[in-house]
């Protein structure tokens, strides 16, 4: 996509490249140790240079960062530890300047047990007004000790949490999702909703170009709280994916199309059933929703063209672009993933301790990022992944501070390698991160990102980021990578080792996932490699971007 229509092109949404960024790790401009906007500001020009036509950026709100900022306490103040609301208006105002939009992230299941409405329903006590707004019921039992449901956590551990009334005795308990500091809000009252459609006017009126839905599908509840079903039929789970959602979105979608220009709504919707994700993304409710089972995939020809097939499949009858990422703040990094024996994704399959051959994971997703760059549709980008960051698993087990970590009682990792901040130049941690004489990172960078900043990557051909400005350029210049079209290259396939696929009129895509290197098909001329070729055979776990010959298509 060409940046001159970037401020009018109502489809700029269909085929953008949205750069995902973790404030606390992107980059430190006042010297604490922790990323910030006005980091972000000085470094809007390498973004631009990178090729992205959009940032994403997780929650920058008012927040104990209990779990990372998703614990909201005020919508409307960015947390002192980023900046402040006139520094988010200056960023928004300067990344459009160089064609970059912003989208914010909006968590809907829950606010921080220290935003002003949990606050005033603790002291207002049982029946009062204020905890409607909440979940809040009596335990079971004689004395209400035991929890009113046996739901699971996302985090692991119970979803109840027991209050205090006002003389010390045991109380009414209250509905957490995720931790005890992120309780659940009652979207069947009409204040929360109210709040959220204001939250989201807020936000546009600022300019924002978008907004990311975290954990769209779980806020509306059954309220008759009944457990889960061994095997609930679609609709009926009592805490994930209701009917009622709809609704919600649809007074969503209202808003930002009230807004000139398209505002956007993003969400993160992790469904099994694809039919059912297909409902949020009808033309007046969600634009878009993160495509989760590509990323889940292992390496695997057969398994990633079933994932393509049916995400395309799914989004078809709506009329939705497909969304492609290779991870996020809550995933293993790609170089480390897919250099594992079992090189997908799934967070209960987590672990210390499992073995990596990065120079394999490396190859793989560099090969990785022709791939998703060519499909069509929007394409994510996590920071660091341009850089070719691993998964940092050798933190100190005293700076860690993801809940997933300390909920599983040290079973999970948790999240923070993939969390680490980002390495900018020099050959020493901060590595340009933090200015000169600055207080030690909020996570410890690894001594071996000297080869990896962006700095010495600047300097190497050969790079992962020199890789990722060659496809982004490409993929928004070439004419072929602007539409929608897609079909599988049959002939040029080897078994089931090989993917292969034309876009537009000539351009094709081959990746090649088998131990024998293939025969690439009749081309004019090849556009990008992700790793060196053998003539004209196409290495394993090596991807190319072809011009085909005429007679190829014909």
């Amino acid at each position: 996509m060409s940046h001159e229509d970037e401020t009018t092109d109502p489809t700029w949404w269909r085929n953008a490249v949205i750069y995902q960024i973790y404030p606390r790790s992107f980059a430190d401009g006042n010297g604490d140790g922790t990323g910030d906007l006005a980091g972000v500001r000085a470094r809007l020009p390498y973004l631009k240079e990178l090729g992205v036509d959009a940032v994403w950026f997780t929650p920058w709100y008012q927040s104990p960062l209990a779990d990372g900022g998703y614990d909201v306490a005020d919508y409307r103040t960015i947390d002192p530890a980023f900046g402040t609301l006139a520094e988010a208006e200056a960023l928004v105002a300067e990344a459009l300047e160089l064609g970059i939009r912003t989208i914010v992230d909006v968590v809907p299941n829950h606010v921080s047990d220290q935003h002003e409405w949990f606050q005033a329903a603790l002291a207002a006590g049982p029946g009062s007004p204020e905890r409607e707004r909440f979940w809040f019921h009596p335990g079971k039992g004689d004395d209400g000790s035991e929890i009113p449901t046996h739901w699971v956590s996302s985090f692991a551990g119970s979803t109840w949490t027991r209050t205090s009334d006002a003389d010390g005795t045991p109380g009414e308990w209250y509905l957490h999702l995720f931790t005890p500091e992120q309780p659940d809000l009652n979207w069947s009252h009409p204040d929360v909703r109210r709040e959220h459609e204001d939250v989201l006017r807020f936000w546009f009126d600022r300019g924002v170009a978008g907004i990311r839905i975290d954990s769209a599908a779980l806020p509306v509840k059954d309220p008759a709280l009944p457990e889960v079903p061994a095997d609930p039929a679609p609709g009926e789970h009592p805490h994930l994916d209701r009917d009622e959602l709809h609704d919600v979105y649809r007074g969503w979608r209202a808003v930002a199309d009230s807004y000139e220009g398209t505002r956007v709504l993003v969400g993160e919707v992790w469904l099994d059933d694809t039919a059912r994700f297909a409902q949020y993304l009808r033309p007046d409710e969600m634009h878009t929703a993160f495509n989760f089972d590509f990323m889940g995939r292992p390496w695997e020809a057969t398994q990633l063209r079933a994932s393509i097939d049916a995400t395309l499949a799914a989004h078809a009858p709506v009329g939705a672009p497909a969304t492609w990422v290779l991870s996020n703040h809550d995933v293993t990094r790609p170089v480390t993933r897919y250099g594992r024996e079992v090189s997908s994704f799934a967070f209960a399959d987590k672990r210390f301790g499992t073995p990596t051959d990065l120079d394999l994971g490396t190859r793989r997703a560099r090969a990785a990022a022709l791939l998703t760059a060519a499909l069509p549709g929007s394409l994510y980008l996590y920071q660091g992944d341009e850089l070719g960051l691993p998964e940092v698993e050798d933190l100190p087990l005293d700076v860690l501070q993801d809940p997933m970590h300390f909920r599983s009682e040290g079973v999970d990792p948790g999240r923070d390698g993939c969390r680490v901040p980002l390495p900018w130049s020099g050959d020493a941690p901060s590595f340009g991160f933090s200015p000169e004489g600055a207080a030690a990172t909020w996570l410890p960078q690894p001594d071996a990102w000297a080869s990896l900043t962006v700095e010495a990557q600047e300097k190497d051909d050969a790079s992962m980021l020199h890789l990722y400005r060659s496809v982004l350029a490409t993929r928004s210049t070439d004419p072929d990578l602007a539409g929608e079209s897609f079909a599988w290259l049959d002939a040029a396939t080897a078994g089931d080792d090989v993917l292969a696929f034309v876009r537009g009129e000539r351009l094709a895509c081959v990746v090649n996932l088998g131990p024998t290197p293939v025969a690439l098909p009749e081309h004019d001329a090849v556009l990008l490699a992700s790793g060196p070729l053998d003539g004209d055979r196409l290495p394993q776990d090596t991807a190319v971007w072809l011009r085909l010959s005429a007679e190829v298509t014909a």
